[in-house]
């Protein structure tokens, strides 16, 4: 102690650089300098003193500045995690990159996609976690390789490509990106066993990525009973996803790191996964935007799958029915390799699509814009030949709204510009937005008239209009609050696959990568509101949703009767549905890349969003307003503020300001430069609860 203040001892020895989670306001961007008594290799888990804090920290690959720059005392690490191997070179520059791209710090970056249990263990419980690790490392006896179905000619012609380009990859060719294009039902799971199991072969590790959480299990499942025999080790097939406790994420994600895990599969928080001798990445369903994070570091793990296989040099397979559009334009340019599976495996046929015209319905009381009389008729006639149905609806719940018709009086929320959806099971009043939740009023709490009704229609009013119209019908509901509970999606699967189900109600959770190999029939209800919305990506959404939705009818081609897809719209003519109706997909991306073309929109230009919380409007436009007067190059048009699309949630005020740059290296250098000056501006701005940059931006 000198005159009251703590002076801290220098520390002889090494000068280290490490990424620590420092705070945003606090302006601490890069790695930190600390001392070390002993030489630490680069990647190794620390330890370390900030603040009042003790935080986890990664020893980065960077040169100290020099003594000049440097305080007279540095602070020394608390400890080492000296029993783990250091993450990897490629790792720390994947972090990098990623950092830098997304405007966040590589600390903030490091601390999120770690495992959390890791900052909560002393070194000593680490190692114990290992040596728990090394006794399950026995092996189990290995089962018969099963029989592999035989390819179809597209698909071996895709294998073989994909085999040429590990080959190549091994002799120090970078291969370029693959575009497996292939319809719903061509077989592409099968090109992502055989491509892995040639990877596997040669002794490289394999990451597969999908989008959803649920879709994890069954393709472990598939993949586990494909590898028991080469892989017959406890840990060599893991997944990862934040579904997972902390404890199975810690020892999968070590697994991983270690080298045991030959197999990763996992959601987009498992393109960080650390692997040391990586030979190839799948990523299923590239188009869907559940690869894009929107909290935080909003990354986009399909985009960072693609830069990290073309750091390492090696194969990247992009598979999807309905390409982004970013990754079709990349494909059409060159810098994607395209492979194309245009046929069904076993020769089954793509379900004939029928637009139903709303409009041709007879104008009269009592006619549902949902369950019309001839969609009920189809359903029946399903029904009396033993067949399964899908009914789509992509909004969950009883009805968006109550309403009272003395009043007006509607159920918003009081704390968002949204309004609170009625959920009949639990009796509930609840927003989507915010969680808010009342049980529902006996009465109008403005007027007191008793006879408040629902408005419109979510899958939980379907579920119960389909049970009353078709009695004996075994009607089942899969969406968000009917698998709420763990287990209970996995049952439900199980019920439709085992045959226990005639009609399926649900939203888009179970349009997606599901083998439902009974359906043969697939309704979608109301799909119209994408097709006039402010944002430019909708229609994109909408067709693939459509498409991955009629793609579960019909794929057992030993069937009789054949597959068919209802759409109920009130806009048959639409260019879209037209292109659905075709099967067009190439069409379709054609029409739209010209209109992104002549609007100067993503892929032809390149976005960011910056996004301002606080407790009033006014006070998030002004924030908003300063950062405008900040951007000084004239190559990067910077828009007016405008209020979010759910401006308001859980009392804070939310605006968005758009920047557009035509090349993405423009943009990039203007974010380098504003991104410190909008954490000084901030500073200014007390009343901003919170602000974040987010490029490449999928919502607007």
């Amino acid at each position: 102690m000198n005159n009251g203040v703590h002076v801290l001892e220098a520390v002889p020895g090494h000068v280290l650089q490490v990424a620590v989670d420092a705070p945003q306001h606090s302006g601490l961007a890069g790695p930190l300098s600390y001392r070390s008594e002993h030489a630490v290799e680069p990647g190794s888990l620390v330890r370390v003193p900030l603040g009042k804090r003790e935080l986890l920290g990664v020893v980065w690959p960077a040169q100290p500045p020099g003594d000049d720059t440097l305080p007279r005392e540095l602070r020394a690490i608390a400890a080492h995690f000296a029993d783990l191997p250091p993450l990897g070179p490629d790792w720390c520059r994947l972090l990098d990159f990623a950092a830098g791209y997304y405007q966040r710090s590589v600390g903030e970056l490091a601390s999120a996609v770690l495992p959390p249990q890791l900052r909560e263990l002393s070194t000593d419980q680490l190692a114990a976690r290992l040596r728990k690790l090394d006794r399950k490392r026995a092996a189990a006896p290995p089962d018969a390789a099963p029989a592999r179905p035989d390819l179809a000619p597209e698909q071996a012609h895709a294998v073989q490509h994909l085999q040429a380009q590990l080959q190549a990859q091994l002799q120090g060719a970078r291969p370029k990106p693959t575009l497996l294009f292939g319809v719903t039902g061509s077989g592409k799971t099968e090109v992502y066993l055989r491509a892995a199991e040639a990877a596997l072969a040669a002794g490289r590790q394999v990451l597969v990525l999908v989008p959803e959480i649920n879709l994890t299990p069954q393709l472990e499942a598939r993949f586990g009973e494909r590898f028991a025999a080469l892989l017959p080790e406890p840990s060599a097939i893991v997944s990862l996803h934040s579904a997972l406790t902390p404890a199975q994420r810690l020892q999968n994600w070590l697994a991983a790191h270690l080298g045991r895990a030959r197999l990763v599969l996992g959601t987009r928080l498992a393109v960080f996964a650390s692997l040391p001798s990586l030979g190839l990445i799948v990523v299923d369903e590239e188009h869907d935007p559940s690869y894009k994070q929107q909290d935080g570091a909003r990354y986009s793990a399909r985009d960072l799958a693609v830069w990290r296989a073309h750091d390492l040099g090696i194969p990247v397979v992009l598979g999807s029915a309905t390409p982004s559009l970013e990754s079709w334009q990349h494909a059409e340019s060159g810098r994607y390799e395209r492979v194309t599976l245009a046929q069904r495996i076993g020769g089954g046929a793509l379900p004939r699509v029928r637009l139903f015209d709303m409009k041709s319905l007879p104008l009269k009381a009592g006619v549902t814009t949902a369950l019309t009389a001839p969609l009920l008729a189809e359903l029946q006639a399903r029904l009396d030949r033993g067949e399964q149905s899908l009914v789509f609806l992509n909004r969950r719940g009883y009805a968006p709204v109550l309403h009272c018709g003395e009043c007006q009086w509607k159920s918003d929320c009081p704390h968002c510009s949204a309004w609170r959806v009625f959920h009949k099971r639990d009796r509930t009043l609840r927003c989507h937005h915010c969680g808010f939740t009342e049980r529902v009023p006996r009465a109008c709490p403005q007027c007191g008239n008793h006879d408040i009704a629902p408005i419109g229609r979510g899958t939980e009013r379907l579920e119960e209009q389909l049970a009353e119209a078709l009695p004996g019908a075994r009607v089942l509901r899969i969406d968000a609050d009917s698998t709420r509970r763990k287990g209970e999606l996995e049952a439900q699967l199980q019920a439709v696959h085992d045959g226990e189900v005639d009609i399926l109600v649900g939203t888009q959770m179970i349009t997606k990568g599901h083998d439902f190999r009974r359906i043969r029939f697939v309704a979608a209800v109301n799909p119209d509101g994408a097709l006039f919305s402010s944002d430019f990506r909708a229609p994109e959404r909408l067709f693939a949703l459509l498409m991955q939705a009629g793609g579960r009818a019909g794929r057992d081609a030993s069937a009789e009767s054949p597959a068919e897809m209802w759409v109920q719209t009130w806009h048959r003519d639409h260019a879209l549905y037209q292109a659905l109706a075709r099967h067009d997909y190439v069409r379709f991306a054609r029409d739209q890349l010209a209109e992104r073309q002549s609007a100067s929109l993503p892929p032809f230009a390149h976005l960011a969003l910056l996004r301002a919380e606080a407790r009033t409007a006014e006070a998030a436009k002004a924030f908003l307003d300063a950062a405008a007067a900040l951007a000084q190059d004239t190559a990067v048009l910077v828009y007016p503020p405008v209020p979010h699309a759910v401006a308001r949630v859980a009392d804070v005020e939310r605006q968005q300001m758009l920047v557009e740059a035509a090349q993405r290296g423009r943009l990039q250098a203007f974010l380098r430069d504003w991104v410190p000056a909008l954490i000084a501006l901030k500073r200014e701005h007390k009343a901003v609860l919170r602000w974040a940059v987010d490029v490449d931006p999928l919502s607007i």
